[in-house]
């Protein structure tokens, strides 16, 4: 096991009152926040600041109140020049400081006015060639804190690090003057900056790694599915043989295994579920959907396609209790209701999430309880104490905190597979970092060919002239609006507000907000008949419309960009000719503009990772909002890897 430089007790007595555990968490929190350079000047440059010797001859008082201002006529002793040196608001102190005939070391900044040289300001310094770094913190006395870097940061100390980090961070704490001038100039250069990066990602995948340790599985699935992929009425895609090959070696392994498959919108994620269940047979397994809508239209599409020796049974909502025959199930498919139903399956061998970013991780943590062994043996979940601090759902479950009771440690998982089209930045984050296994499924069954627009009022004309020759054609659309009913908070008209001009303009216009206990009726007859659908959110998965051709998004500035690549998946899923409308109030938004640039899930995901950032990936209580001071997971890869490599080679050394 590794660990960082033992530190004596005062040096940890320093540490606890500055809130640190460590020599690192010390360098990415303490840093100089700028430097003091009491070395004398060789020139004489404007605009910069000086140290200079300089010998006084007279003193002028000017103006009075706030206009007062002292200006000292001095000779620059080792330049041979005169200066004046002016200080604003002047105390009765500064006529004694600098007397006449005195010879002083002056620090401030060099001027030049009327073509004169002059120092503003100046303060006078006792000691020179000295550097003295300022830390922005009122914990301890900088002088205090100067010290505590002397004695942590040594090259001895930081000698766990490669050489040529440690030598920038010794730099950063011990400076020279020509790092100094830089700095206060420019701040840190590329080659400080980036080991700064270092140290950061590498004590967070230091942490990382002593948090985890694998679980075995409750079940070792090795069921032949070969006949029922023969038997299905379609070819599958290469990404869904391979998404289905790795998933099959999975679930035949005796570590419970934690995999995401990425798909993007209709790329046919369904039969991959399908087949997932039959490698698990005859053992349970469970999947939870965001929507009834969804999970009754994957409970009608399971019935179709697999075996009709595979019980299958749907939970939502409307199933107030738990019967025996769903427990006795082969797959149970069903809403959050699955969350809040008393019941346990002695024999789940696979837990899986579908469209994995609408979920957070504490109902994910639930849905995997309920097939573990003992409800009193097993470890809290919700304990969110040091000793059981839970990590992202993507990879903790087969990972628990090192300092667990022994005893929890022998406890069996299932396995567990998560799909999205948009992995939420957290888990795209972990993804980045390796400590998740990921299958993409790249290839379509239909090409999405769907050209984005970001339009605003100026552009509405134009939109409706669009909708118009769709329906012609008989195509339908989507209109997504963000509120039900009218707020007086938000600057766009309400669902209900709209509904009388689209039936103005239009014949076969349904509307559904979601709530209403219809929705699905109206839905199935919009499919049938209908030219527009007006609706909340709630279409953004689970709703397969395949003549749909266009969709509008109302205030998409609101919508995270998962849920509107979600939304724009609604179109083209047959290989229509897609159209997406976002109509805004802001269209100079960059992340709406970079939105319209791509249609790839994986892309959208980075881009969400650059706008929210990962959250916090040891504790899992922020699910997004940046948790480092310098690294950006969207964009240092290099560093990561780098940082990775490195924890490797010194893991299997200390082995």
């Amino acid at each position: 096991m590794l660990h960082f430089p033992p530190l004596d007790k005062p040096a940890l007595a320093q540490l606890q009152k500055l809130k640190v555990s460590d020599i690192i968490d010390f360098i990415i929190h303490y840093l100089p926040k700028s430097y003091t350079n009491t070395t004398p000047s060789t020139t004489l440059t404007p605009h910069t600041n000086a140290v200079l010797r300089v010998k006084i001859h007279t003193l002028n008082s000017l103006g009075f109140g706030k206009n007062a201002r002292l200006r000292i006529h001095a000779w620059l002793c080792d330049f041979d020049k005169d200066i004046e040196l002016f200080i604003f608001h002047p105390k009765v102190f500064h006529k004694k400081t600098f007397g006449l005939d005195s010879e002083l070391y002056v620090m401030g900044k060099l001027e030049l006015y009327q073509g004169r040289l002059s120092l503003i300001q100046p303060k006078i310094i006792t000691h020179i060639n000295t550097i003295t770094p300022h830390f922005k913190t009122t914990l301890l006395k900088n002088q205090t804190l100067c010290q505590l870097a002397q004695e942590l940061i040594t090259l001895e100390h930081l000698a766990f690090l490669p050489k040529h980090i440690a030598q920038s961070i010794y730099e950063i704490f011990h400076p020279d003057a020509s790092f100094v001038t830089s700095h206060n100039a420019n701040g840190f250069s590329n080659t400080h900056l980036y080991a700064l990066k270092f140290v950061e990602i590498y004590r967070h995948l230091f942490l990382l790694s002593r948090k985890k340790i694998q679980f075995p599985a409750r079940f070792i699935c090795n069921n032949d599915i070969d006949s029922f992929l023969h038997s299905l009425p379609f070819t599958l895609t290469q990404g869904q043989q391979n998404a289905i090959k790795d998933i099959r070696q999975d679930l035949q392994s005796p570590i419970a295994s934690r995999r995401l498959i990425m798909g993007d919108v209709g790329c046919g994620k369904s039969v991959v579920i399908f087949s997932a269940v039959m490698c698990a047979y005859p053992q349970t397994s469970v999947l939870m959907a965001p929507t009834t809508i969804l999970a009754t239209q994957l409970y009608e599409e399971a019935k179709h396609l697999l075996p009709p020796f595979v019980r299958i049974h749907l939970i939502t909502s409307k199933t107030p209790t738990i019967s025996k025959e769903a427990q006795e199930a082969h797959f149970i498919i069903g809403t959050q209701a699955l969350l809040y139903r008393d019941f346990r399956l002695e024999n789940l061998a696979l837990v899986m999430s579908d469209e994995q970013h609408r979920f957070g991780t504490k109902e994910r943590h639930i849905l995997e309880k309920i097939g573990q062994e003992s409800p009193d043996s097993t470890p809290n979940l919700f304990d969110f104490s040091p000793q059981n601090t839970p990590t992202d759902s993507a990879t903790d479950t087969n990972k628990i905190d090192s300092k667990m009771p022994l005893e929890s440690l022998s406890k069996t998982r299932p396995h567990t597979l998560q799909f999205s089209a948009t992995p939420i930045p957290r888990t795209l984050a972990m993804i980045n970092s390796q400590f998740i296994n990921l299958s993409v499924i790249k290839d379509l069954p239909f090409k999405k060919d769907i050209t984005t627009h970001i339009i605003d009022k100026s552009g509405f004309k134009a939109l409706l002239s669009h909708l118009k020759s769709e329906v012609s054609k008989g195509n339908q659309a989507i209109i997504v609006y963000p509120l039900v009913e009218e707020s007086q908070a938000l600057d766009y008209l309400s669902l209900s507000e709209g509904q009388g001009f689209w039936q103005r303009h239009f014949e076969g216009v349904y509307c559904t907000s979601g709530k209403d206990k219809n929705k699905q009726d109206v839905i199935d007859e919009f499919a049938l008949k209908g030219s527009l659908l007006l609706a909340t959110t709630l279409i953004e998965v689970g709703i397969s419309l395949p003549k749909v051709s266009t969709i509008v998004i109302v205030a998409p500035e609101r919508l995270g960009l998962a849920t509107l690549h979600q939304l724009r998946g609604r179109v083209s899923r047959n290989g229509l000719k897609g159209y997406c409308y976002l109509y805004t109030h802001k269209s100079d938004n960059p992340r709406l503009q970079a939105f319209a640039q791509t249609l790839s899930g994986f892309d959208i995901a980075e881009l969400d990772l650059q706008y929210r950032s990962s959250g916090d990936l040891l504790s899992g209580t922020r699910q997004s909002g940046n948790e480092f001071e310098f690294i950006d997971l969207s964009q240092d890869s290099q560093v990561i890897q780098e940082a990775r490599a490195f924890l490797t080679i010194q893991c299997q050394h200390n082995s």
